[in-house]
Parts: C-alpha cells; sequence; structure tokens
C-alpha cells in the first residue's frame, strides 16, 4: 500500500513539475510587439524572463459505452410507467414569488417504485430529487423558465420522462 502511495505521489510531482521556456519580445519596424520563442532572423529580440508555469496534462476521457443488457433493463423499467406529469405549477402559469420559491408537485401512473425518485429540471439542469413527488426550489430568477421531470433508478439512470412545462415567476424589484 505504501509503494503505491509513493509511486503515485512521485508521477504527481512529475506531471507538475514546472515547465519553461524562452521567451522573446520583438517589435518590427512599424513599431508592433510580439512575443515569440523563436525570434525572427536579423531581429533584435530581448528574452523575457517568465516564471514557471506548472501544468497538468489529464487523460483523455474514454466514451462510456452502456452494455445492452442495462439499455434492455432501463427500457423495461420506463415501460412500467405510463406517465410522470407535473400536478404544480402548471404550464404557463405566472406567479408573484417574492424569495424566488418554487414548490414542483409531480406524479406518476402508477405510483413510484422502490429505489426510483422523481428528478427536477429547471432550464435544462437537474434541481431536485424527490421521493414523495414534491421538490422546493429557492431563489428561482424572475422570468420564464422551462421545467422537466424524469424518473431515475437508483443508478441514478432516467428511465421515463415526462412533457416539459413553462411557467413565469414575477418577483419585487427596486423598480416596481
Amino acid at each position: 500500500m505504501k509503494s503505491r502511495l509513493a509511486f503515485v505521489a512521485g508521477i504527481l510531482a512529475f506531471i507538475t513539475f514546472p515547465v519553461s521556456a524562452e521567451v522573446y519580445r520583438q517589435v518590427d519596424a512599424q513599431g508592433n510587439v510580439t512575443y515569440t520563442d523563436e525570434p525572427a532572423e536579423g531581429s533584435e529580440a530581448e528574452e523575457i524572463k517568465v516564471k514557471p508555469v506548472t501544468t497538468v496534462t489529464l487523460p483523455k476521457l474514454e466514451s462510456v459505452q452502456e452494455p445492452e443488457q442495462l439499455r434492455e433493463q432501463v427500457e423495461e423499467q420506463g415501460a412500467t410507467y405510463d406517465s410522470v406529469t407535473f400536478v404544480a405549477p402548471d404550464n404557463d402559469e405566472a406567479f408573484h414569488s417574492g424569495s424566488g420559491d418554487v414548490e414542483f408537485q409531480v406524479t406518476s401512473s402508477p405510483s413510484l417504485r422502490d429505489n426510483h425518485k422523481y428528478e427536477i429540471t429547471l432550464d435544462g439542469q437537474p434541481v431536485g430529487q424527490s421521493e414523495s413527488g414534491t421538490v422546493m426550489v429557492r431563489n428561482v430568477y424572475r422570468g420564464t423558465h422551462d421545467a422537466g421531470v424524469n424518473i431515475i433508478d437508483g443508478n441514478g439512470v432516467t428511465i421515463k420522462s415526462g412533457d416539459t412545462i413553462s411557467f413565469t415567476v414575477h418577483r419585487p424589484s427596486v423598480n416596481n
């Protein structure tokens, strides 16, 4: 275990070792200033001292392939739900919320199964999960927003999606 830790620490130290290179400042006949790592022939280039820069090269992520069995399982679980919908707010509803709090209420047919959750998205970003069907989102900016609802399994995989709704939040401002 200790040798592994020492190996990893050595690799990290090597990867993050500062890299330095020569940098030159050149001024052409029109007074344009350029910086380069190789001075042009016949020009008067001034070498600039640059502090070392630490660089870290991360490995490229491999694309994740879902196994066929997982796809079939998700399709099977999704087929067990007829629908997942918003109870509140209504589509195209406009309401006042001084604090910007919005309470989302959702339901599914049939009811949510064990180890499944409702996930609420606001403008395409997940903002909350619930097994009860109620999610409170705080400090929603004024304006019109799109909300979506999904049912996710215990692994966080979306197995059923409902229709997206739009709603408008009115909040007081110093102008009104």
